[in-house]
């Protein structure tokens, strides 16, 4: 029981977290933009910490764990991928390539047939 009112109390305070998530996002690009005259690689560094203790809070909240678990079940789907050779898609892409090609010269001819017809109607 301790833990739905630990929850609830949680899912309360979520609209607080997203809000220093926000406020962390917001005073990155602040920050950013202020120091723009110090070093890049110092501001990418501040903007990566800044970005990763956003991530940390908001993986806090009910909605950031349940888009932290879709990502982590994303990662074990694309690892039973079974993903075409080099071989398979070279063949893939030269069959795409000439279909393309093919069309393209079907349509081509049947605009210069369709131009030949409404010329010659025209006169």
């Amino acid at each position: 029981m301790s833990t739905k009112t630990e929850t609830t109390s949680s899912g309360s305070l979520d609209w607080l977290k997203w809000l220093v998530v926000g406020a962390l996002m917001c005073g990155g690009v602040y920050g950013n933009w202020y120091f723009q005259d110090e070093s890049l690689l110092i501001r990418v560094l501040a903007l990566l910490v800044g970005a990763g203790l956003a991530a940390f809070i908001a993986v806090q909240t009910e909605r950031g764990r349940s888009v932290w678990g879709l990502l982590k079940d994303a990662r074990t789907e694309v690892r039973r991928v079974v993903w075409p050779s080099n071989q398979e898609t070279t063949q893939t892409t030269l069959v795409v390539l000439v279909l393309v090609l093919v069309f393209a010269l079907i349509l081509w001819g049947l605009d210069s047939f369709l131009s030949w017809v409404v010329s010659s109607v025209i006169g």
